[in-house]
């Protein structure tokens, strides 16, 4: 038996998860536009997989070209090509897709054309249109010994056209194409709503610009920058972090090309001659037919507002029954542990609990830690209120939030001006737990409040993303999260702890312990179960145990949105663990740990999926649930997941995903069911 057959590669696995999102546009089943949102988040989901992923593959195989990955064996040039070589193949089907989607977009009443579907009429009206609106506000380049090649923006669209002058000398021409000075979409005048891209309209004028040339060849090209800048390895302590950070944002976006995009055949040495330009070699070229960004599809979409039945049916996050919005929340967390379930309940509980902390005489302090909060956060203007207030408030703001560095650095500043204590994260780890901690000074004595979540404390993800918020009274959790709070603010991590599992130091070797006493368990004859649900798995050492688990008879079932390392189902390893992907309508993004059965059952919610950096290299929390009706709801949460049969797809022994549904099968889709039982609940 080799690695090959137990585990997959994480790359690949990754874009299996994105041919599920691409398989969710494709389905008939779903409204029209929200298939058009799946064929977006497929575009940016790899635009992201390029910019992060292959920009580090392209690194490692330049710097350690022997460098393998330590489950399949592959070195990084090896996984390079069966990215690019799958990638090319899930393009197609996403050209497809679109094709597809727009034809029925159009049946709709709304039109994306090009020069091919219009008459002249149309035609003399965007003619005059790009006369007036568009070419006085765009900045044609001509490359030559004068003006050299210019520098093409991360995921900007630029029109490229081989040009010809009179003497035979070719050159090269290049405009931007979005700018952002004029409309993505040109509406077309007649009886149907049209709309023209901008792009294309400046491509098919684009002879209008460079006057005195003969236009040979023309296409639309999109340049994709490598984004994975290890900020740690490049700090310096004597700069301010957060003026680093803001200068590495910066160095970012002018990193080398990791992929460029052609929407028109052009000549091989023209194509070779960008790539010369850029950098880059000729393999990382992709051609397709379908636009180069597909974020105007949001655009669409408002237009057809009007017509409900090509969305999904609208829900709105509900009220919890748990909690009664007229007395204290503080009082009713001192009663009894709450659990909230986005997006089927609303955030208000949690934002209310803070908002009632910054204005309690008797709290003395509130402590955070902030990964990804919203652009207009109800959660940090609490924090500011509380400092205003008086409250020792202290954040710690995790500035190398891939992509949300900027926001976060602007909240910090306003933290800070606000009185609040803030620092930046911890050399060589992210700090990623969602941790909050209220203290109250009662009659001398400390009251400890700690909510642990799964999600990060962002109003708009949860109403998008499925997370959970575990709200506390426990002394001993409050003591233990004093103590986490304590160790980063001197720039530590803790070494040990009892009732949390607390990354880097004590998660993967308490998680590693749990699956070893089920082992034990199942080698005596004895009932032994593990489940998991999470967004990756791909941490070598657990996944070892987990085979070790499955040989000794533990029943295994895991709940992994994306990156699926381990192949379920191979005789002699495997075969006693399934593996479920759930892609829906909400990200799945909360983590449930259960191990064990009857009265020993063991539950943990988590910010921390099963992945090396999660386990050790980040700073995580896990919380135990020890509320029955908690861990009730929450494992009664985890069977309906496990017997989705609409948004589940279920790995086999090859690592292949297939839809579980069967015609004999009564139809239910987890997150549906999840929402009907939270509105069910406020009737």
């Amino acid at each position: 038996m080799t690695n090959e057959t137990i585990f997959m590669n994480r790359e690949l696995s990754w874009l299996k998860f994105n041919e599920r999102v691409l398989e969710e546009a494709e389905n008939e089943k779903n409204p029209l536009c929200e298939r058009l949102t799946f064929a977006s988040i497929y575009q940016s989901n790899l635009d992201e997989f390029f910019m992060v992923r292959v920009g580090s593959l392209i690194d490692q195989m330049i710097v350690s070209k022997n460098v393998k990955d330590n489950k399949t064996g592959m070195t990084a040039k090896e996984q390079i090509q069966a990215i690019l070589a799958r990638v090319a193949k899930l393009n197609r089907r996403k050209d497809t897709v679109y094709e597809n989607l727009m034809d029925e977009v159009a049946q709709a009443g709304i039109r994306l054309v090009d020069f091919r579907k219009i008459g002249k009429k149309e035609g003399k009206y965007l003619e005059q249109y790009f006369d007036a609106e568009i070419a006085p506000l765009i900045s044609p380049i001509v490359v030559g010994k004068r003006q050299p090649f210019p520098f093409l923006k991360n995921k900007g669209i630029y029109a490229v056209v081989v040009l010809e002058k009179k003497n035979g000398k070719e050159k090269l021409g290049i405009i931007p194409c979005n700018s952002g000075v004029f409309p993505r979409l040109v509406q077309v005048p007649g009886e149907e709503e049209t709309y023209m891209l901008a792009e294309e309209l400046i491509l098919h004028f684009i002879s209008k610009v460079f006057k005195g040339y003969f236009v040979k060849a023309k296409s639309l090209i999109r340049v994709t920058r490598n984004a994975d800048i290890d900020a740690d390895a490049l700090y310096d302590e004597d700069l301010d972090y957060r003026d680093f950070m803001e200068g590495i944002i910066k160095k970012r976006k002018r990193l080398l090309p990791v992929r460029v995009e052609f929407s028109r055949e052009l000549d091989g040495d023209i194509v070779d001659k960008i790539c010369e330009y850029l950098d880059l070699d000729g393999k990382y070229v992709f051609r397709g037919s379908s636009p180069l960004d597909l974020s105007f599809v949001f655009q669409i979409q408002d237009s057809l507002r009007n017509h409900p039945e090509l969305f999904y049916e609208k829900r709105v996050p509900q009220k919890s029954t748990q909690i009664d919005s007229k007395r204290s929340i503080l009082e009713q967390i001192k009663e009894k542990d709450k659990l909230l379930s986005y997006p089927y309940e609303s955030i208000r509980p949690f934002l209310d609990m803070l908002s009632e902390a910054a204005n309690d005489d008797e709290v003395v302090s509130i402590k955070m830690t902030l990964y990804r909060v919203a652009k207009q956060s109800k959660v940090v203007e609490a924090l500011i209120d509380a400092a205003e207030n008086g409250k020792d408030v202290l954040v710690l703001v995790e500035l190398k939030a891939r992509f949300d560095e900027e926001n976060n650095i602007e909240w910090s500043r306003r933290l800070e001006e606000a009185g609040c204590t803030v620092i930046y994260g911890l050399d060589g780890y992210k700090v990623h737990s969602k941790l909050c901690l209220i203290t109250k000074k009662t009659n001398g004595k400390i009251e400890y409040y700690t909510q642990i979540g799964t999600g990060n404390y962002n109003e708009k993800t949860a109403r998008l993303y499925t997370d959970l918020s575990l709200m506390t009274y426990d002394q001993e959790i409050g003591e233990e999260a004093a103590a986490i709070f304590q160790a980063l603010f001197m720039g530590e991590t803790v070494q040990v702890s009892k009732k949390l599992l607390v990354a880097p130091n004590c998660l993967q070797n308490r998680l590693l312990d749990m699956i070893e006493e089920e082992i034990r368990h199942a080698k005596r004859g004895e009932e032994a179960y593990i489940g998991v649900k999470m967004n990756s798995l791909t941490d070598k050492k657990l996944m070892d145990k987990l085979i070790e688990a499955s040989q000794a008879g533990v029943e295994i079932e895991l709940i992994v949105r994306g990156i699926c390392c381990l192949i379920p189902g191979v005789e002699g390893y495997t075969e006693n663990i399934r593996v479920i992907s759930i892609v829906g309508r909400f990200l799945e993004h909360s983590r449930i740990y259960i191990f064990g059965c009857g009265e020993r059952k063991k539950i943990y919610i988590a910010s921390a999926d099963f992945m090396t950096r999660n386990t050790v290299r980040r700073v995580e929390v896990a919380a135990p649930i020890y509320d029955q009706d908690i861990a009730q709801r929450l494992e009664e949460m985890f069977i309906t997941m496990l017997s989705d049969n609409q948004k589940a797809r279920e790995e086999d022994g090859e690592g292949n995903y297939h839809l579980v549904y069967r015609q004999e099968d009564r139809p239910l889709n987890s997150q549906e069911f999840f929402y009907e039982a939270a509105y069910s609940r406020c009737e």
